[in-house]
């Protein structure tokens, strides 16, 4: 039998036991459908006390809705969007953002999934010229896909320079609150106050069991989103649901409990791994995700086991995810049935 828990993703993750009761508090009698709800409003304001009180906050249904909405609502068709080469928007979201905003995605390589102003500078070219896309979004994921976080000075930085030249600066946060843990800030410490502008705010990854929202720091930018999500398929009939367990990941630091809690186990994972000489970590870890290198032949008997996903097959570079219901004993485990494998398999390629 395989075990309970895997190390694929943070999304393969079950439901946090206070998320569920939050969702069964509210199941009862009716209330008025798509967000006209005390349930709602209580979320609005749990978001306003964090983020702060001008803030707008729309519930959606995944961080693909979340993303491409907010890249929608900052962007023309001929407008361009500038994005690490390994951003979720760029590899993994299907096209999505280009069939909805009509806009060009142009991707930016980097070693660590993190831009930076220079990386910006040299993409950011052909303004005025009409026979080319307008830049108008820089777009970052915090914590990036490869695990690794931007520094506060590091996003103010992206932020003064969208700004100086009237772009804005949209942040994938998918996992926000693993990197605002690990830098011991508040979510508008990590967002607000570095000067992003719309925030996809990410729930499924630490701990709900469905929903994310579009936050906006800049009340003006929202001005025809409620049109916006509608049209695109992403307004919840049922919306207290969702907003339910948005204002519970909020409540009494519940994201932060999680956060930590995933880091802290990716952290574990780390020093467990570093015991295989086999093995190598490939980047740093950061937040709840583990990237290293392993011996090629060793890949599918664990996978058989504890399925993962390979990422970067070239290079025989696996990705390894904590997360918020992830134990001591599941990571020891695991890192010894590795040790293992990696031993019986041997080390050759």
């Amino acid at each position: 039998m395989k075990p309970i828990r895997s190390f694929a993703s943070d999304n393969n993750a079950g439901v946090h036991p206070e998320i569920l009761k939050a969702i069964a508090l509210v199941n009862e009698g009716h209330v008025v459908g798509y967000g006209a709800d005390p349930y709602t409003a209580l979320m609005v304001n749990t978001f306003r006390e964090h983020f702060g009180a001008d803030a707008e906050i729309f519930p959606v249904f995944n961080g693909t809705g979340a993303n491409v909405l907010s890249l929608q609502a900052l962007t023309k068709s001929y407008h361009a969007v500038l994005c690490a080469a390994s951003a979720h928007v760029y590899t993994d979201e299907c096209g999505a953002p280009e069939k909805f905003t009509g806009c060009k995605l142009i991707p930016i390589p980097t070693p660590d999934g993190k831009l930076n102003v220079e990386m910006v500078r040299h993409a950011y070219h052909g303004i005025g010229d009409e026979h080319h896309v307008q830049p108008k979004v820089i777009s970052i994921t915090q914590a990036t896909e490869m695990g690794t976080i931007y520094q506060p000075g590091e996003i103010r930085a992206l932020a003064n320079f969208a700004h100086e030249r009237d772009l804005y600066l949209h942040l994938d946060g998918a996992r926000i609150a693993n990197a605002a843990a690990a830098l011991g800030q508040t979510l508008r410490q990590a967002t607000r106050d570095l000067g992003v502008d719309v925030l996809s705010f990410g729930g499924t990854k630490n701990g709900i069991l469905g929903g994310e929202a579009v936050v906006f720091f800049r009340p003006e930018l929202a001005q025809d989103f409620l049109f916006l999500r509608k049209q695109s398929m992403q307004l919840a009939s049922k919306m207290r649901f969702i907003s339910a367990q948005l204002a519970a990941l909020l409540t009494n630091d519940l994201w932060l409990v999680n956060a930590q809690h995933s880091n802290r186990m990716a952290k574990l994972l780390e020093h467990e791994l570093r015991q295989i000489p086999q093995v190598k970590i490939h980047y740093h870890v950061e937040a709840n995700g583990v990237f290293a290198q392993i011996p090629r032949p060793a890949i599918p008997i664990i996978q058989d086991r504890y399925f993962f996903y390979v990422w970067h097959e070239d290079e025989s570079v696996v990705r390894w995810m904590c997360s918020f219901d992830t134990t001591e004993e599941d990571v020891r485990e695991f890192a010894k049935f590795v040790a293992r494998v990696i031993g019986e398999s041997g080390s050759a390629d």
